[in-house]
C-alpha cells in the first residue's frame, strides 16, 4: 500500500509548528473566546436565567458548559474552512504544478492535507476542553475514568469527520479561485450562516420553523449536539430547555457529518481531477 499522502501531511505539519505566528494564534484563540467570550456571556446567561425554573430532578448544567461545546465546533469550523488556503498558494506559487507531476496521486494530497487538519483540530480541542475544565467547565461530569475515555474518543471521532468535510470543501474551493481577497470574501459567506443558524452559542427552540429546519441539518449543530451528548450526558437542562439525548440522536449527527465529508469529498476530487496546473 502506497503512503505518499504522508509526505504532504508532514509538510503541513512542519509548516504549522515552524510559522510561530500561526501556531500561536492557532493555540490561543481558543483560549482567548473561552476566557473573554465564555467568561463574560456565562455570567450574563446564568444570572437571566437563573429564576427560570427547571424540571425536578433533571441535573442542570451552566451556560459556561453549554457554550463550551459550540466553541470547539465554532473553532473547529474557521481552522478548516481556511485551512484548505494552502492549496491556493501552493498554486499561486506553482508548488502545486510540481506536486500535480509527481507520481503522488492526486487523492493522496488531499488526504494529506486533511488529516493534518485533523491533527491541528484534535490539538484544539484538547486545549479548549483542558482550559475549560479549569476555569469551571463541566465536562465531563461524574463521569468514570472508562466513560471519560469513552467520551473523548467520541469528540475526536465527531471532530476527525467534521474537519475533512469542511477541508475537502476549502479545498475544492482554493483550486477553483484565483486569488486570496476572492476565497476569503467565499469562505466569509459561508461561515456566517453556518454559524448563526446553529446552536453552537445559543439553543434554537426560539429559532422561527425554517431556522429551526436548517439548523437541525447544519453540520455545525450536528458536531455540538455530538459534543453534548459526549461531554455533558444524555439528559440535562440548561437556560430552562430540557436535553435529551439518545442514540438515535447521536446517529443522526455521526451520519450526516459522514455523508457530508464525502459528498464534500466527491467535489473535491472531481475539482482535483478536473484542474489544470
Amino acid at each position: 500500500m502506497n503512503f505518499e499522502f504522508r509526505a504532504i501531511y508532514w509538510r503541513e505539519m512542519l509548516k504549522f509548528f515552524r510559522f510561530k505566528s500561526v501556531l500561536f494564534s492557532s493555540l490561543i484563540q481558543p483560549v482567548m473566546w473561552l476566557a473573554f467570550f465564555g467568561l463574560a456571556m456565562s455570567d450574563s446567561f446564568d444570572k437571566l436565567t437563573s429564576l427560570v425554573p427547571n424540571e425536578a430532578g433533571v441535573p442542570v448544567v451552566d451556560y459556561l458548559s453549554y457554550m463550551g461545546a459550540g466553541i470547539i465546533a465554532m473553532d473547529v469550523l474557521f481552522s478548516s474552512l481556511f485551512g484548505g488556503t494552502t492549496l491556493m498558494f501552493d498554486k499561486k506559487f506553482s508548488l502545486l504544478r510540481e506536486t500535480l507531476a509527481s507520481p503522488v496521486p492526486r487523492f493522496h494530497i488531499i488526504l494529506g492535507i486533511g488529516l493534518s487538519g485533523v491533527t491541528k483540530a484534535f490539538i484544539q480541542t484538547f486545549i479548549i476542553i483542558g482550559f475549560g475544565k479549569l476555569i469551571g467547565m463541566d465536562f465531563f461530569e461524574g463521569f468514570t475514568l472508562a466513560q471519560t475515555i469513552t467520551a473523548i474518543l467520541g469528540i475526536m471521532l465527531l471532530v476527525a469527520v467534521f474537519t475533512l468535510g469542511f477541508l475537502f470543501l476549502s479545498g475544492s474551493i482554493a483550486i477553483t479561485i484565483e486569488n486570496p481577497e476572492g476565497m476569503q470574501s467565499i469562505l466569509t459567506l459561508l461561515s456566517m450562516p453556518l454559524f448563526f443558524i446553529s446552536n453552537a452559542l445559543y439553543p434554537i427552540e426560539s429559532f422561527p420553523d425554517i431556522l429551526k429546519l436548517l439548523s437541525m441539518f447544519n453540520p455545525l449543530t450536528l458536531l455540538a449536539d455530538g459534543i453534548r451528548y459526549f461531554a455533558l450526558g444524555t439528559n440535562f437542562s440548561v437556560m430552562g430547555n430540557h436535553y435529551v439525548y439518545t442514540t438515535a440522536d447521536i446517529a443522526f449527527s455521526f451520519m450526516g457529518l459522514i455523508f457530508f465529508a464525502l459528498t464534500m469529498l466527491s467535489a473535491a476530487m472531481w475539482r482535483f481531477n478536473k484542474v489544470d496546473i
